[in-house]
């Protein structure tokens, strides 16, 4: 049976338009905060497609909002467009083969993400012009997704007071409702500080803060058995002091993520790791200084909006995909491990399938998979709002997030066929909002239980502020 959803003719007459932007930002990669081509590519769109457009969302230069319609409710669909550091790759391809050495790609797929959520933006405004519906659609251009937390410094803006409820999706290898789990996450830095002096004639004169940063990180490691095996602790060194082994190192920088099932396992844990930190100076006889650089919240479900966007996804179908997609997604998971695919049908739940480079089905919602390990500042947006997310097949099934494999398929027709749908989906969900207000109030009712059973804390502290980026000099 076919879909006849009002809103899909609408999605018809900007998809190709959308298409473009997607594959002009996967070709101009720009990560956290740094975005300032991607952001003004959709700023041109929106306002060639008729938004009233504000720059500059919670005084960030590449945060951007458009809106159209009319008084009633405030549906928000959210984008992003930042990419990721050292994922360079030539599109279309199935082996390993950077654009620029070094350089950034598009290996989460946020070139599909931002442009699915505006081509549904701009066929949810049609949809209002053309029925007269009371309401309003805003688009959310949101930067640094990829550790900068952008959306909760939006929120602590205040950027998402009036807004009724939020969509938004993901690329994903399976096509599905998201099941609205995801970690609390804090980056912290840890710059230790202590005296330089001559390795040999002199060292019992130098305090090393690298001795410290090394102590820091064997404590850390010790912690990992006596805490809960949901949480997550990662570190990284920005700087271990120096190439010249014959200098006692006199500065020395650790960067850290920490991550917990909620943000008060995550808050009880940074403690914990900032104690760490203070005992390897106290051990070293150096000093340190602890900055939280961003953070972000735990997913916040809400079932009346998962449900609707399940009714979505059921009366649309599977992608339709065709035998040139599979061929190359055969091609990519080649490229895999058996553990990779795998892994991809136990995170949807859903048991493994010989032979299938592409889902072209819709995971139903009982399927019950991994919880999702990762982190994403949507989570913030969904204290602040009701929020729902889809996830939609774009790329062959087991490709690993943040890879090269995820680069190369960002502009291929599979990755044009899901974010259509993608856009089909949010549009469809939203529509139904605007024409039910029942559904809205069901949805604003679970969120406000679920707040009176856990309020939300905002997780960045007030005086941290985003770590933006000057715009280049040929800007």
């Amino acid at each position: 049976m076919q879909n006849t959803d009002p809103i899909l003719p609408h999605i018809d007459s900007h998809r190709a338009d959308l298409i473009v932007l997607s594959d002009r930002v996967w070709g101009m990669p720009e990560t956290l905060y740094a975005e300032y081509r991607s952001c003004a590519e959709h700023t041109a769109v929106l306002r060639a497609k008729g938004f009233r457009v504000t720059e500059e969302v919670a005084g960030i230069p590449t945060a951007v909002l458009g809106e159209a319609g009319e008084g009633g409710p405030v549906i928000a669909i959210l984008g992003e467009y930042d990419a990721l550091p050292g994922l360079s790759q030539e599109a279309n391809i199935a082996e390993p083969k950077p654009l620029v050495a070094g350089g950034a790609g598009h290996g989460c797929g946020h070139n599909m993400l931002g442009s699915a959520a505006l081509l549904a933006a701009c066929a949810l405004k049609d949809w209002l012009e053309a029925t007269g519906t009371p309401g309003r659609v805003r688009y959310y251009g949101c930067p640094a997704e990829e550790g900068g937390a952008a959306k909760a410094f939006m929120v602590r803006d205040g950027a998402f007071a009036d807004v009724d409820a939020a969509i938004t999706w993901h690329p994903n290898a399976m096509t599905k409702v998201f099941d609205a789990h995801s970690l609390a996450n804090t980056r912290i830095d840890f710059t230790f500080t202590g005296r330089t002096s001559h390795a040999a004639v002199s060292p019992h004169l130098g305090r090393s803060a690298l001795d410290a940063v090394e102590l820091m990180n064997v404590g850390v490691n010790y912690m990992r058995e006596h805490m809960p095996s949901s949480a997550r602790i990662h570190y990284a060194y920005l700087d271990a002091g120096g190439t010249a082994p014959n200098v006692v190192q006199g500065t020395a920088k650790v960067r850290y993520t920490v991550r917990a099932t909620d943000l008060p396992g995550m808050l009880a844990l940074i403690e914990r790791v900032k104690k760490v930190a203070q005992g390897a100076a106290l051990m070293t006889e150096t000093s340190v200084d602890i900055k939280v650089i961003s953070a972000v919240s735990n997913l916040l479900g809400n079932t009346p909006l998962e449900e609707a966007m399940q009714a979505a996804l059921d009366g649309l179908g599977g992608i339709a995909f065709d035998d040139a997609d599979r061929a190359y997604a055969a091609r990519i998971q080649a490229t895999l491990t058996a553990e990779d695919i795998t892994a991809a049908y136990r995170r949807a739940g859903v048991e493994p399938r010989q032979g299938e480079p592409l889902c072209d089905y819709v995971v139903p919602r009982t399927a019950i998979g991994d919880k999702m390990m990762g982190s994403t500042d949507v989570a913030d947006v969904s204290w602040a709002v009701p929020t729902v997310q889809a996830l939609v097949a774009t790329h062959a099934i087991g490709t690993p997030g943040h890879t090269w494999q995820i680069t190369a398929q960002g502009k291929a027709p599979a990755a044009h066929k899901g974010m259509t749908y993608a856009g089909q989906v949010m549009g469809a969900t939203a529509r139904m909002l605007f024409s039910d207000e029942l559904l809205l109030a069901r949805a604003k009712m679970d969120h406000r239980e679920r707040l009176a059973r856990q309020p939300y804390v905002c997780p960045i502290p007030d005086d941290v502020t985003p770590p933006l980026q000057p715009r280049p000099a040929a800007e």
